[in-house]
C-alpha cells in the first residue's frame, strides 16, 4: 500500500469514527496530494518520495504557525494545529538524530569526494534527496558548510 492510499484509507476510518482534527488534517494532505497531481499532468498517483515532501512541508507550515499563535497568546488554535501536526508526523519517517545526521553527512561527503566548499552543491543535492523527510535542510546545510569549511 502507498503512502497515498494509507491517507485515503485513513481518512475514511476518520470520517467513521467522527474524528474532526484528524480528518481536517487529512484532507489538507489530501487537497496538497490533488494539486500535485493536476500539476504532473494528469497522472493517478505519487511516489511515496514526492508525498513524503508534501507531508514535510506540510508539519513545517504547521509548526511555523505554531510559533505565530503562541507569540499571539492564541492558545486554542494552538492546540489545533499542534493536533494536525501531530497527524501529519505518524506519515513521516522517523527523524534522524543529530548524531546520525552527523554520521551520515559525514559518509556522505566522504563517498562523494567533496572537499571544498565549491562541492557544497553536489553533496547537498544528494543529501537533499537521500534524507529527504528526515532531516531538516537547515540542519543539513550547517552540517556540510561546516564539514567543508
Amino acid at each position: 500500500m502507498t503512502l497515498q492510499d494509507r491517507i485515503s484509507a485513513d481518512m475514511k476510518e476518520a470520517m467513521k469514527a467522527k474524528d474532526k482534527v484528524r480528518l481536517a488534517a487529512l484532507r489538507d494532505i489530501k487537497s496538497k496530494i490533488m494539486l500535485a497531481l493536476t500539476e504532473g499532468g494528469g497522472q493517478d498517483t505519487l511516489d511515496d518520495a514526492a508525498v513524503t515532501k508534501i507531508l514535510s512541508k506540510q508539519l513545517k507550515q504547521r509548526e511555523d504557525t505554531m510559533v505565530i499563535y503562541k507569540e499571539q497568546g492564541r492558545d486554542d488554535l494552538l492546540e489545533e494545529e499542534k493536533a494536525q501536526a501531530d497527524v501529519i508526523r505518524v506519515y513521516l519517517p522517523q527523524p534522524m538524530t543529530e548524531e546520525e545526521l552527523t554520521e551520515a553527512v559525514k559518509a556522505l561527503t566522504a563517498e562523494l569526494g567533496a572537499s571544498s566548499m565549491a562541492d557544497m552543491g553536489k553533496v547537498m543535492g544528494a543529501a537533499s534527496a537521500k534524507f529527504a523527510g528526515r532531516a531538516d535542510g537547515k540542519a543539513i546545510s550547517a552540517l556540510v558548510r561546516s564539514m567543508l569549511s
